[in-house]
């Protein structure tokens, strides 16, 4: 027996409904991901390039890892409502650091229920929520630098597409086509918006005014929601295009590119298929590892690469510039 729940919508709530690119919901997605253990058919790659990193920081042991168990729920402060429709990390872990003290005790009392227990980190968190949700804010910032910054102008590439895609299907066929083409799972009739399978209820009256549409890239196979009133209620659903994110991509017209950047600078762009280090770069070019230091400082001044602190090394990643630049024809 499929559940349905439904949200109604009047129309000051449809008028309310928008996009947003959050962050956070990457966070605890990909998270999830790399703590489940699995080999993702999609999200190898970025899998077993990450997990060693994940691993050699104890991030598999912190914070996150009590937070975000392998599966059920994820507490609702760490998916603060994104205010505009392209939040920064910055702007959401502040949002955490702020969150209500009893807001933070109710998530925790209802993750302890779920999960039947709640580990050492968690019940000094509830203790002292304050002091340690700028705890739980640092680590969140050192598993983004290690996880997802080196890789996020190629994750944020697909969730603006996906945006401007929706977009347009609210200008062309209105906005019950774009509801009942967000997911299998996710119906829209007679002005209200249906989830298969959802576990808790879901009405107006246990959520806030309108509705949040986050793509995601980790999401998935199925929306994720966070109803906590009086905010907007959030659908995180998995973005289109997210089956190709890490394919190489086909890089076009080197040679014109050469002939402004010179030819090393442009081989290691070529080589920044994947985030590495500056050894990692020097062995697979042949360069000196001080003439690749020099070339990825230029590079990065440029704005065609951006640097990651990782443990002692620091990952190296093109920007969406270099990104565009390389994919352009001669």
């Amino acid at each position: 027996m499929v559940v349905l729940e439904e949200l109604a919508f009047s129309a000051s709530d449809l008028a309310q409904t928008r996009f947003a690119v959050s962050p956070m919901w990457e966070v605890g997605t990909s998270f999830r991901l790399l703590s489940s253990g699995s080999a993702h058919p999609v999200h190898r790659p970025w899998l077993e390039q990450v997990r060693p990193r994940v691993a050699a920081a104890g991030l598999d042991r912190g914070w996150l890892a009590e937070l975000i168990p392998p599966s059920g729920y994820v507490p609702d402060f760490l998916n603060p409502a994104p205010a505009g429709p392209a939040p920064t990390l910055a702007e959401e872990l502040a949002g955490i650091r702020a969150a209500p003290v009893a807001r933070v005790c109710q998530d925790l009392d209802r993750l302890g229920r779920e999960q039947g227990r709640r580990g050492l980190r968690l019940r000094t968190l509830y203790a002292e929520p304050r002091a340690r949700l700028a705890r739980v804010a640092e680590e969140i910032e050192t598993y983004w630098e290690l996880a997802l910054a080196p890789y996020w102008a190629r994750i944020r590439a697909v969730l603006d597409a996906d945006v401007f895609y929706r977009a347009r299907q609210v200008a062309e066929h209105g906005a019950g086509h774009l509801f009942n083409e967000l997911h299998p799972s996710v119906s829209w009739d007679d002005n209200a918006l249906r989830l298969a399978r959802r576990q808790r209820p879901l009405s107006r009256k246990t959520a806030g005014a309108g509705l949040l549409l986050i793509p995601s890239a980790f999401t998935g196979p199925g929306p994720l929601t966070r109803v906590t009133p009086p905010e907007p209620p959030q659908l995180a659903y998995p973005a289109r295009g997210v089956g190709s994110l890490w394919e190489p991509r086909p890089i076009t017209g080197t040679g014109a590119i050469a002939a402004v950047l010179g030819r090393s600078r442009t081989l290691l762009l070529t080589e920044l298929e994947t985030p590495a280090s500056t050894t990692e770069l020097a062995c697979r070019t042949g360069l000196s590892p001080a003439g690749v230091s020099q070339y990825l400082t230029a590079l990065r001044d440029a704005g065609l690469v951006s640097a990651h602190r990782a443990g002692r090394s620091v990952l190296y990643a093109r920007t969406s510039v270099a990104e565009s630049i390389l994919a352009a024809r001669p």
